[in-house]
């Protein structure tokens, strides 16, 4: 899964547990849905796009911003996701936009080695 599509706003440390995510994996893209706060105050390692959602969206307008964001930037088949930060109405508008643009995708979290995709057992 070489794209990584992560919520990156609300919710104390998550902004580190993303960080492993993109640190723990080679990933060929990686998106991550923010607010402005997130935009100025984070600090994205290189190749790390930012698509900021605009201040009080509704789940259909953060849907459009999402979708224009990564229309067309996508060639894989499936995509990670990771909803370890951020709201609920981001999650919504994130999973909605990942489906309208036709992608597959798997829940992906930080491991201490390496990055573990749910539903998928393991040792």
């Amino acid at each position: 899964m070489p794209t990584l599509i992560a919520c990156l706003s609300v919710g104390k440390g998550t902004w580190t547990e993303v960080l492993k995510l993109i640190a723990n994996q080679q990933w060929t893209n990686v998106f991550l849905i923010t607010n402005q706060f997130g935009k100025e105050n984070f600090k994205a390692p290189p190749g790390v796009e930012l698509i900021v959602l605009p201040e009080n969206s509704s789940v259909e307008q953060a849907t459009k911003t999402i979708t224009q964001s990564l229309h067309g930037k996508i060639n894989d088949f499936e995509v990670a996701l990771n909803f370890i930060s951020g709201t609920g109405m981001e999650h919504m508008a994130l999973l909605e936009a990942v489906l309208e643009l036709g992608l597959n995708f798997r829940l992906v979290v930080a491991r201490d080695r390496g990055v573990g995709i749910l539903g998928i057992e393991r040792n």
